[in-house]
């Protein structure tokens, strides 16, 4: 299972899950923000006078940076030692799978229920 993580180590660059995370984490919150701007600005468009895309718009800022912070949290208190160990490829790959559906999915599904919302409330 490490050697489908080891192609940095292959390369005679040692495994860093630190390093991994906050890449992924950069990269994430790109495609966080991408997803945030034309979900909302899609839902800013579609409603008239109403707030409640806007909430949506700090709800998914408030929301990731914590979550962001937590994942960085975890890794970067790993030691040199533990940060190339590749028996945490496990735990990196639950952590990235599930920034990842946050990435993804959060925009969709905050605007969505605030859509939902917005539906009720007329």
């Amino acid at each position: 299972m490490a050697k489908a993580w080891n192609g940095a180590a292959a390369r005679g660059k040692p495994i860093d899950w630190r390093k991994r995370m906050s890449d992924h984490i950069a990269y994430a919150l790109l495609v966080y923000t991408g997803l945030q701007i034309f979900v909302t600005m899609g839902a800013l468009h579609g409603r008239g006078g109403s707030l409640l895309p806007y909430f949506a718009l700090i709800i998914l800022v408030a929301g990731i940076i914590p979550a962001c912070r937590r994942f960085e949290k975890r890794w970067s208190k790993l030691n040199d030692s533990q940060a190339a160990d590749p028996a945490l490829v496990r735990y990196f790959r639950r952590d990235v799978a599930l920034l990842w559906l946050l990435a993804i999915g959060l925009p969709f599904a905050i605007t969505g229920l605030f859509k939902l919302l917005s539906l009720l409330v007329r």
